[in-house]
């Protein structure tokens, strides 16, 4: 596998299909009763998440709970390379596993539930789950997002796959989306994958600086009271490590990040760490 294959989005392919495919509880047991899919929560180091259930020795990218933490999707790449969005959804007490469909970009479900922005496509949902994948408008549409995430005032905050391409935001103004316009902030080389705060008073996002632990970092930045952004912040060695670590996601909770770490050439697993770091680094 490469490491390119991060930024790769695939067919377009309707994600509501879903085929039968689910997991043998039996093998994790207690394990997949409980929040967090039965995982007992990190503290301030990271740890891998749901060992032998999400992480495995394959690949596997991105984490997006629903608002009512009762469905968690991600992205595996099986033995042949071949990658599918899987979803667990916690019914009658239990986390159940399928897939429910190939990849189509990288998951982010809106603040109030109704939308999975998949980069310049999204889905929204039905009484039934998911609606078949549409494309955002142009000049949106056009563009190679790799990751978008959006505020609690539909505010996008998106990414491109290209290099020394800076993080970019677009607003609703009177109900019409505005050009987008780019952030003013502390940047590195390769800057991507944000995660906006709710109330855009904090951004994290990954990069790579010559001052960083590995090959790509995750760091915080906080709006400061004249609507600038402040000094990017590295999270530090107790959540960057030598290797990559990217594609930062804040629970809807607001108690927990997940994010991606490379392993090996042929591994990269999901990792979580407590989100008291967002509180702890907050300029005073």
């Amino acid at each position: 596998m490469k490491v390119t294959r991060l930024f790769t989005l695939m067919g377009i392919l309707s994600l509501h299909t879903v085929f039968a495919q689910e997991y043998d509880q039996n093998a994790f047991g207690a394990r997949l009763a409980g929040a967090y899919l039965g995982q007992k929560p990190p503290g301030l180091t990271a740890e891998v998440f749901a060992p032998g259930m999400v992480s495995t020795e394959l690949y596997e990218l991105f984490s997006a709970f629903t608002p009512d933490m009762k469905e968690f999707y991600f992205v595996r790449y099986d033995e042949d390379d071949k990658p599918s969005m899987i979803v667990y959804k916690y019914e009658d007490n239990q986390w159940n596993e399928s897939i429910t469909g190939p990849r189509v970009g990288e998951p982010f479900i809106s603040n109030d539930g109704k939308i999975m922005h998949l980069g310049r496509k999204y889905m929204e949902r039905t009484d039934t789950g998911w609606s078949e994948l549409k494309s955002l408008d142009s000049p949106f549409k056009d563009m190679r997002i790799m990751r978008l995430t959006t505020s609690s005032k539909g505010t996008y905050y998106f990414d491109e796959a290209k290099e020394e391409i800076p993080i970019r935001y677009s607003r609703l103004v009177n109900g019409k989306r505005e050009a987008p316009q780019t952030l003013n902030l502390d940047l590195g080389i390769f800057n991507a994958h944000p995660f906006i705060a709710p109330d855009e008073s904090w951004l994290i996002w990954d990069d790579q600086r010559a001052e960083g632990y590995g090959n790509a970092d995750i760091y915080i930045t906080y709006k400061q009271q004249d609507g600038s952004w402040g000094p990017a912040i590295n999270l530090g060695d107790r959540i960057n490590s030598a290797e990559s670590d990217s594609y930062a996601t804040i629970t809807p909770d607001g108690k927990y990040m997940l994010f991606n770490r490379k392993i090996d050439e042929n591994n990269v697993d999901i990792y979580w760490v407590d989100a008291s770091f967002i509180e702890t680094l907050r300029p005073k």
